[in-house]
């Protein structure tokens, strides 16, 4: 129960890795507030979400999902609004939107640039700063984990407008881990490896490119959503207390294979 009474945040939390890092926070005891985005699949999204809360409410913590957009600064505001009317207050946030829609760099449209910086790296920029200034108000302290990428690291041929994002969140976590220190707040990221999601669906679901990858990993396999989520709810919990500004990569070691 590492975090046991805790008021937490999870953006992007319907599916993939942010309902691993819901699940996992709610396994270890805290309340949380479930971001979505009705998006273009509208009714799979709200269904999405509303599982993940009763699958958190199961696991005996509270939960409630809040809609919007993390491109749109008024979701920052909804999200905070929500954790201090349903649980007083935020200790934790989850910072974990993203989107990567592949496409090649030469013919890249403008719009699609924009939407993947508008909603991985400006989102997680007022979603954090939001975070933040309500827990300097409350003046107790907290911990911001970012879901940032193996992709900060290395490059990615159908992923320029991607990549450019994780490294920016990276960079922003421990630029925040210096301004916000002071307050007792803590600014960490994890970078995972290949997990399997719906971002990287045609990786994990096509037999040869799975078992090309699979022995790229020296661990042997994909990692899960709850892989990442047992991470990012120690880098939240007290027992990471002197961690800040750090980058974890949970890749089952696919970073440092170079063979």
């Amino acid at each position: 129960m590492l975090l046991e009474g805790k008021r937490a945040i999870v953006t992007g939390g319907s599916r993939g890795i942010g309902r691993g890092i819901a699940l996992e926070f709610a396994r270890h005891g805290a309340d949380v507030v479930i971001n979505y985005h009705a998006d273009a699949d509208a009714s799979f999204s709200a269904n999405a979400a509303d599982e993940v809360v009763e699958a958190c409410r199961s696991l005996g913590g509270r939960a409630i999902a809040t809609e919007g957009d993390i491109a749109d600064s008024r979701t920052d505001r909804r999200l905070v609004e929500s954790a201090v009317r349903e649980y007083g207050g935020i200790d934790v946030l989850a910072s974990n939107s993203g989107i990567c829609p592949f496409h090649g760099f030469l013919d890249m449209p403008e719009d699609l640039l924009r939407r993947v910086m508008d909603v991985n790296l400006t989102g997680a920029f007022f979603v954090c700063q939001a975070v933040a200034n309500r827990m300097k108000e409350q003046g107790t302290g907290g911990a911001i984990v970012a879901t940032s990428s193996i992709s900060a690291l290395v490059g990615g041929g159908m992923q320029t407008h991607y990549t450019p994002t994780k490294a920016g969140v990276h960079s922003l976590m421990q630029s925040t881990a210096i301004v916000l220190g002071p307050h007792g707040i803590r600014c960490n990221s994890v970078l995972p490896g290949a997990v399997a999601t719906d971002i990287n669906r045609d990786d994990w679901s096509d037999r040869e490119k799975r078992a090309y990858l699979e022995g790229r990993i020296p661990l042997g396999r994909f990692g899960e959503p709850e892989d990442i989520g047992k991470a990012v709810t120690f880098l939240a919990s007290d027992m990471a207390s002197y961690i800040t500004g750090a980058a974890l990569l949970v890749d089952g070691g696919l970073f440092v294979n170079l063979q």
